[in-house]
């Protein structure tokens, strides 16, 4: 049987994470192509069901990842993101989900090296949990 390689859906900055994901590339740093970036103008901007539907659909976990708190170039769109990942966290496990699934890092547009290590921080982690056991069971 094959190793599990998870799916993870990452829900970036378009300012900081996503530039650190730009620079980790340029920069020939190597991670897992496990992630799947979707990049947001801000954190802020994710709705909770858009992480709700990631994992009905079948993602390993969800990953989200913006600026630094204080330093969001919408002013507290990490800060709305930070009370939302809370609230599912509270919230996942009605669904089924373990609250580990879901992520929230906080990378800035210089810390290229830091967006490697944290996908294969949140790659290694997620093997650890196995499998979403939703994974192509639900249609929605």
């Amino acid at each position: 049987m094959a190793e599990f390689e998870p799916t993870i859906i990452a829900f970036v900055c378009n300012w900081c994470t996503y530039t650190a994901a730009d620079l980790a590339g340029t920069s020939r740093l190597s991670y897992p192509p496990n992630v799947r970036l979707i990049r947001m103008m801000c954190t802020g901007m994710v709705d909770p069901k858009y992480v709700i539907k990631a994992l009905l659909e079948g993602a390993d976990a969800v990953l989200i990842s913006g600026c630094h708190p204080g330093d969001c170039h919408y002013i507290n769109g990490n800060y709305k993101a930070r009370r939302r990942v809370k609230l599912l966290k509270e919230i996942l496990p009605r669904f089924g989900f373990d609250q580990s699934r879901l992520k929230l890092t906080w990378i800035g547009a210089s810390e290229g090296v830091d967006f490697a290590a944290t996908i294969r921080k949140t790659v290694d982690e997620v093997k650890a949990l196995g499998p979403n056991q939703t994974r192509g069971k639900m249609v929605i």
